[in-house]
């Protein structure tokens, strides 16, 4: 199994650290993940609209500027092994699938 790295983009002012939460902005889960998605997405090939997330974990938060690494590795056809890295510090893990039929489809 061939892991593989890009880097993951977060703006520092992105909207959803203001309510998330007041003086120690964190950034929510769900826009992490969705960042894992659109990445996968793109990288492989498929459309954004098929990939499901299986399982995901955030062990540790992921504060304003930090640099954000996706490692992955398909594990079987359309399903990939995720992690995201906040320098050496894992921030959110799991596995993320894509049907089939989204191989080669538009991305937006």
């Amino acid at each position: 199994m061939t892991e593989l790295s890009l880097p993951l983009s977060v703006a520092a002012d992105h909207p959803a650290y203001a309510g998330h939460f007041p003086d120690q902005p964190i950034l929510p889960g769900v826009v992490l993940l969705d960042e894992v998605l659109h990445a996968l997405a793109a990288q492989q090939g498929f459309a954004v609209g098929v990939g499901r997330i299986r399982s995901a974990k955030f062990p540790s938060p992921v504060q304003p500027g930090q640099a954000l690494r996706l490692d992955y590795a398909a594990t079987a056809p359309g399903v990939f092994r995720f992690a995201v890295l906040a320098g050496e510090r894992l921030a959110a893990g799991g596995v993320m699938t894509f049907a089939a039929t989204g191989q080669g489809a538009e991305t937006a």
